[in-house]
């Protein structure tokens, strides 16, 4: 345990807060003895993994449990292919942790720097039409719930509660190991390229149910997207990767340190955006190659940004995207960063964004420097009346009133939040906000 005083600030610099006490358990029985504490003296709880959310849904401003101790694997079911990880494991460490069972992660997002426990709980997903996000990929979990015992929830035990705490948001207790569903590991093929942007949201529908994983970004103030498309090979197949200097110029130099000074620049003099982007469109070539998965899914992000991103029935998301242009050119916003378009199948986790239909969804982002409100508001208008439904780890201005229509099983929720947290232990401002008090 340490003294506070210190301020913790998520990974975009948009969230802050100085806790009372912060703790970095290393075992579940400290875990349990942390909430029991707190408790006793009436602070509230809330673990924080890499701060990789840029709403405040970790926010803790009495007991903050740092769960990097509480990491690595705890079991290996080869049979099941099923592992359980402790829930401070963060998912760039899971390649290294899988690889010796010859096992993967069905899907991934585009970054790796999250706890497993905090990816899962804000409903963190990638894209493929025929695939869920990391939650649905839970069998089982163990919580430290409000009174500091140990609830198992699985197939077999607790089943009732599963579809609420695989995506609990932090609000049902405090999630110490979960148990996730993996598949052999395998390789993608991918195909990168720049499309005119009408052709891609015209064919978006085709492409995003017959691709094993694709998505596409369009850089404002241009006519063309940036599409991916990845296809799923055994390891047999063979590798045939980027070459080291092919990936450090793309994926580094231009992707990260250019595109910094680019956004920097563009913060402070808003009217060269327009031409930087026709100029990043121009230059974005084809690229194909083909890796382990990991390496295909996962991007290295190091330009900070502000992300807002909306879940919408797959089928609205060209219409949705074309008001959002139509958006930005009415306004006169000068635009940097590139909007990205990805996909989800329909799942059956209540407070799951893709929860009971076929999703696609659309994210927004501004450089950490530069204020997205008007932005953010005004596409969260055009997202609302196409029925979307906010990612819970991104920036948004919705409440209990307006989710509870969004989600079937909102109430459904709430009530096992009621049963394992009725002192509201593990609430903060943001979870009063979204599922009211």
């Amino acid at each position: 345990m340490s003294a506070s005083g210190a301020v913790w600030r998520n990974w975009a610099r948009n969230q802050a807060v100085t806790p009372v006490r912060v703790e970095r358990p290393s075992s579940v029985a400290a875990v349990q003895r942390a909430v029991v504490a707190a408790g006793a003296v009436g602070l509230r709880v809330k673990a924080v993994g890499s701060g990789h959310s840029f709403s405040g849904i970790a926010l803790a401003p009495g007991v903050q449990l740092d769960l990097f101790d509480l990491a690595g694997l705890i079991g290996v079911d080869t049979v099941a292919g099923q592992v359980t990880l402790a829930a401070g494991t963060r998912l760039f460490e899971l390649p290294r942790l899988l690889r010796p069972y010859g096992l993967a992660l069905p899907n991934l997002g585009d970054v790796d720097r999250q706890t497993i426990s905090g990816a899962t709980s804000t409903g963190t997903h990638g894209t493929g039409g025929r695939y869920g996000g990391l939650a649905t990929q839970i069998v089982a979990l163990t919580l430290v719930v409000g009174d500091g015992t140990l609830l198992r929830v699985s197939a077999t035990e607790n089943p009732e509660l599963l579809p609420a705490t695989r995506l609990g948001l932090g609000a049902l207790g405090i999630v110490v190991d979960v148990t996730l569903q993996c598949v052999p590991a395998f390789l993608l093929h991918a195909v990168e390229a720049a499309e005119p942007l009408e052709e891609v949201l015209e064919h978006y529908l085709d492409r995003s149910d017959h691709s094993d994983h694709y998505e596409f970004f369009w850089f404002p103030h241009t006519e063309t997207a940036l599409t991916k498309t990845n296809t799923r090979l055994p390891l047999e197949s063979g590798r045939s990767p980027l070459g080291k200097v092919a990936r450090f110029v793309d994926d580094e130099l231009l992707a990260n340190g250019v595109y910094r000074g680019i956004c920097a620049l563009g913060a402070v003099a808003p009217a060269t955006v327009p031409g930087f982007n026709r100029l990043a469109a121009r230059l974005t070539g084809r690229r194909e190659f083909t890796d382990v998965s990991h390496r295909v899914f996962l991007t290295n992000r190091t330009v900070r940004f502000q992300e807002m991103e909306y879940a919408l029935p797959r089928a609205l998301v060209p219409a949705a995207l074309r008001e959002v242009r139509a958006l930005i050119e009415a306004r006169g916003w000068r635009i940097s960063f590139p909007i990205e378009v990805r996909s989800a199948a329909a799942d059956d986790v209540w407070l799951s964004t893709a929860a009971g239909r076929e999703t696609g969804y659309i994210a927004v982002h501004r450089y950490y420097r530069e204020d997205p409100a008007a932005y953010f508001q005004a596409v969260e208008a055009i997202m609302r009346a196409h029925g979307g439904r906010p990612h819970w780890g991104k920036t948004h201005d919705r409440d209990a009133a307006s989710l509870r229509t969004d989600y079937p099983h909102f109430d459904d929720f709430l009530s096992v939040r009621d049963r394992l947290d009725p002192e509201r232990r593990f609430s903060n401002s943001y979870l009063e906000r979204v599922l009211g008090r």
